[in-house]
C-alpha cells in the first residue's frame, strides 16, 4: 500500500506543484493546515475573511518554495457553515471536497466519536491520502446547487413548524394536567374562551398567572398553525405549477 501511495504521489507531483489545505471551522477563528506533501504548516485567520485566506494561501506557497503554476486542493467537514465556502473556493480555482464527518475512519483505541471534528493537521493528512488514492478514507458530500438548496427551505420550514405545533400543544396539556382539569383540544379556535370556563377540582377558576400563560401559549399555537396553513397552500400551488426541477420530481413521485 505504501508503495502504491508513493507512486500515486510521484505521478501527482510530476504534473504540477500542489498545496493541500484543510479547514477547521470555528465561530470566530478558522484554523488552516497547509502541506506540500511533506511538511505541515498551520495558521489561524478570522472566520469568513476571504482576504486573509488568500494571503495565507500565497504565504504557504512562498514558505514551501513553490513557484509557477500551483494547484490548491482543500477540504473541510460538513457542518453548520454549509456549502457557501465550497462555492467561494471553487470561484477562486481551488479544488475542494466537503467531507462527511460521520464517514471519517477513526482509531478504536482512541474511543473518539466519529462526529467530533478533527483538528486541521489530521484532516490535511487524510486529504493527502485521499488525493493519493485512498478513496475510502472518508465519504464526500454531494454539494447541491444554490437552486436545489433554496428549494428545500419550504419543506424544512414545514417540518420545523409542525414540531413547534406539537411542542405548544404538549405544553398546554402539561400545564392543565398539573391542576387535574380537562384538557380539551388546544387546536380549537375558541380554546382561549374555553379556558375562561375551566374550573379546578374545588370549582374555582384557573389561577390568574396560569391562565395568562396558557392564553399566550394558545396565541403562539394559533400563529404557528396559521403559518403551517399558508405554507401548505404554497406547496400545493408549487406542485401545480411545477416551476422547479425539484418540485417537478416531487410531483412525479406523488403520482406513483
Amino acid at each position: 500500500m505504501n508503495q502504491i501511495q508513493a507512486t500515486l504521489r510521484r505521478q501527482d507531483s510530476t504534473e504540477k506543484a500542489v498545496v493541500y489545505v484543510a479547514f477547521e471551522l470555528g465561530n470566530k477563528k478558522w484554523k488552516l493546515a497547509f502541506s506540500d506533501g511533506n511538511r505541515i504548516r498551520q495558521v489561524g485567520i478570522d472566520a469568513g475573511d476571504g482576504g486573509q485566506l488568500d494571503d495565507a494561501i500565497e504565504l504557504a506557497k512562498e514558505r514551501f518554495g513553490l513557484n509557477g503554476q500551483v494547484r490548491v486542493i482543500s477540504c473541510y467537514e460538513a457542518g453548520r457553515d454549509g456549502f457557501w465556502l465550497h462555492r467561494y473556493l471553487a470561484s477562486c480555482g481551488i479544488d475542494n471536497v466537503v467531507v462527511d464527518s460521520c464517514s471519517i475512519e477513526v482509531s478504536r483505541r482512541k474511543r473518539r466519536a466519529k462526529t467530533d471534528r478533527l483538528d486541521a493537521s489530521k484532516l490535511v493528512q487524510m486529504l493527502m491520502r485521499y488525493c493519493w488514492g485512498e478513496r475510502k478514507v472518508w465519504g464526500v458530500v454531494r454539494v447541491p446547487t444554490v437552486e436545489e438548496e433554496d428549494g428545500r427551505h419550504l419543506h424544512r420550514e414545514l417540518e420545523t413548524l409542525k414540531k413547534e405545533r406539537t411542542m405548544h400543544r404538549n405544553r398546554i396539556r402539561s400545564l392543565l394536567k398539573l391542576h387535574g382539569v380537562g384538557i380539551g383540544n388546544p387546536s380549537r379556535k375558541d380554546y382561549i374562551d374555553y379556558l375562561d370556563l375551566v374550573r379546578l377540582w374545588d370549582g374555582t377558576e384557573l389561577p390568574c398567572e396560569l391562565k395568562g400563560r396558557l392564553k399566550r401559549e394558545c396565541e403562539r399555537l394559533r400563529l404557528v398553525q396559521e403559518q403551517i396553513r399558508h405554507l401548505e397552500q404554497e406547496r400545493e400551488q408549487r406542485l401545480e405549477r411545477r416551476d422547479t426541477v425539484h418540485i417537478h420530481r416531487v410531483a412525479q413521485l406523488m403520482t406513483l
